[in-house]
């Protein structure tokens, strides 16, 4: 169970690097097998990249090779990708995510190739992550699958198109030593029921030991422990998106007390409606 980190703001729009640092103490208390730096839901397109900086410094100082770090550092151009993993210190960083290119909606050839580029350009364990809702284009199965044969560095890919039979291709046929992450908590059970090794989760923000123990729970065929969770936390997965990630997790994690609902612009908070929602659910969860 890994988890895709929040950035936390302070009310003047800072990064609250204290209030991540409690974050990211909770998260390894909790039992996290591993942490997702800069992803999506850390909101990394509305980050200078000197807080980026900041942030990966602090988090591998504190982590202190206790998980394993995994690095977004992903973009629609392949050059610029090749170059920060060829200049960039990644020491304490143990593999990086790559998401498909954005908006310029290559070809599958070009997708192709530029995750082979990218792969050549390091020694850190790549994983490929596919979410055609946010990007325009989906990363097919036989290309997925053709980029795993040939890139021995490749690992895994975190999927989250939501297209299942696709999902259940890649985890038939992929080759040794490549697997399968749930990119979406809702499908986790399901995907993990098929074959997949784990999630890159959001709602493990808050509750890494209840989702955790779902995912060790199905991996280990206790599918009744399993299901039981599965069901417990069904009510979140649609408020965790009803308003866009991660207006849903920031509304839980400041009902929880964590950090200050404040995201960047254009991302904004949930509706009140959503909040008076999950705040009812995590009271709930807490009394249980």
């Amino acid at each position: 169970m890994g988890v895709a980190l929040i950035t936390p703001f302070t009310a003047e729009q800072a990064v609250d690097y204290d209030a991540l640092e409690e974050l990211v103490d909770s998260l390894l208390k909790g039992g996290a097998d591993f942490l997702c730096i800069l992803g999506t839901t850390a909101e990394t397109p509305c980050l200078e990249n000197d807080e980026k900086q900041e942030i990966i410094r602090r988090i591998v100082e504190q982590n202190n090779g206790r998980v394993p770090l995994l690095l977004g550092c992903g973009s629609n151009n392949t050059a610029s990708v090749v170059q920060y993993l060829k200049e960039t210190d990644l020491n304490g960083i143990d593999g990086v995510l790559i998401v498909t290119p954005y908006y310029n909606k290559p070809s599958q050839e070009g997708l192709y190739q530029h995750f082979s580029a990218v792969a050549a350009a390091t020694d850190k364990p790549v994983v490929l992550y596919n979410v055609p809702g946010r990007t325009g284009v989906n990363l097919q199965a036989s290309t997925t699958l053709r980029i795993a044969g040939d890139c021995p560095n490749v690992v895994a890919i975190k999927e989250a198109s939501g297209k299942l039979d696709q999902i259940e291709t890649i985890i038939q046929n992929a080759p040794d030593g490549f697997e399968v992450l749930s990119g979406d908590d809702a499908v986790t059970f399901e995907l993990l029921s098929l074959g997949a090794v784990g999630v890159i989760s959001v709602i493990g923000n808050a509750y890494p030991e209840a989702f955790g123990t779902m995912v060790h729970a199905v991996l280990k065929e206790n599918m009744p422990e399993a299901l039981a969770l599965h069901r417990k936390l069904h009510p979140l997965y649609s408020l965790m998106t009803a308003d866009g990630n991660p207006a849903g997790i920031k509304s839980l994690l400041t009902a929880q007390g964590k950090i200050k609902n404040v995201l960047r612009l254009p991302l904004v908070p949930a509706t009140t409606a959503t909040l008076d929602a999950i705040k009812e659910y995590a009271a709930a969860f807490k009394e249980e």
